[in-house]
């Protein structure tokens, strides 16, 4: 019941123009926006799309990736900008189609998980075990993974 009032108080806040900062525990910001509508009761939810598709202006989902090296930790980000096509998305219920905005959108400055992760594993900073188990779609780093790793890929939800 918190985060029903939580977020509902964002939204009605953002509504009349505040700048409103949140953080939700998401790998990426279709999650993200999910979320937050499905904190709501099924018969909200229409209303609750409509409010978030105008006050978003954007999400930016962070994971932690563990370093190649053992050093430590790097982060690797997904950016989602707000547009038309983001709101037009959002108020239809279709959040499966922000992928598909967010990897055309770089010229917008939005930045899609799984080139993020792509970026790390080229530079060698992450290791392919490391990429394949934070991607979403695991059948582009699976070429990567050692052959001792196979059966890893095989079995990690990817798609033959």
């Amino acid at each position: 019941m918190r985060d029903l009032e939580t977020i509902s108080l964002a939204l009605t806040a953002a509504e009349t123009g505040l700048l409103v900062f949140g953080t939700l525990h998401t790998n990426n910001a279709r999650k993200t926006v999910d979320r937050l509508i499905d904190v709501f009761p099924a018969d909200q939810q229409s209303q609750v799309r409509t409010m978030l598709a105008a006050s978003l202006r954007g999400v930016v989902a962070q994971l932690l990736m563990k370093k190649a090296d053992g050093s430590g930790r790097v982060a690797v980000n997904e950016i989602l900008i707000a547009n038309n096509a983001v709101s037009a998305i959002i108020r239809e219920g279709a959040t499966q189609k922000l992928q598909d905005v967010i990897t055309g959108g770089k010229a917008e400055g939005m930045q899609f998980m799984d080139d993020a992760i792509w970026e790390k594993l080229v530079q060698g900073i992450v290791s392919p075990h490391e990429a394949f188990m934070k991607a979403i779609d695991k059948n582009r780093f699976r070429p990567f993974l050692p052959p001792e790793e196979e059966a890893l890929g095989n079995s990690a939800g990817a798609a033959a």
